[in-house]
């Protein structure tokens, strides 16, 4: 064998084996699947709520009847597939907090009204929106995060 070839055949198997990077393992691909999911499921609700704009407000309303807050996005994340709890400290307690700003189209927003526990909740919208129903006489609406009221209240970012 010539001393060319010894030479040649060392980097013949190394750029052989510099294919393409190999698929990603289970574990990241289903991650990767669960964020699409996730990130679809996001828009649906999103969606849903925004196709309730306008329905009355209704203590302990569920459906296109009437909605309190928690109700709307219960609702609103049952047509995307996704069971959440039905009231606001519980859906806080089972979501995945996320830095606000990490804001995603989709996520819910938790807001302190006039005490120390979470009481109200809303699906935010995009540019700097969300979706909520804000109480007994009005009707499910956007707000703004900008708004000095729900910026001085905002107490975190959930994500499902």
């Amino acid at each position: 064998m010539s001393v060319g070839l010894i030479l040649i055949l060392p980097i013949m198997f190394l750029v052989a084996c510099s294919g393409p990077p190999a698929p990603a393992n289970g574990r990241a691909a289903k991650q990767l699947a669960v964020s699409s999911a996730g990130q679809k499921a996001r828009a649906t609700a999103l969606e849903t709520a925004r196709s309730m704009l306008g329905v009355a407000y209704r203590f302990g309303g569920a459906n296109p009847r009437g909605f309190d807050c928690s109700g709307l996005v219960h609702y609103s994340y049952a047509q995307a597939g996704i069971r959440l709890p039905r009231t606001t400290q519980a859906i806080f307690r089972a979501s995945h907090l996320v830095d606000p700003r990490e804001i995603q189209a989709g996520d819910l927003v938790f807001f302190n009204i006039s005490s120390k526990k979470i009481a109200h909740i809303g699906i935010y919208a995009g540019s700097n929106r969300f979706i909520h129903a804000p109480s007994s006489g009005k009707a499910v609406s956007y707000a703004s995060l900008g708004n000095p009221y729900w910026k001085n209240r905002l107490v975190a970012v959930g994500r499902y």
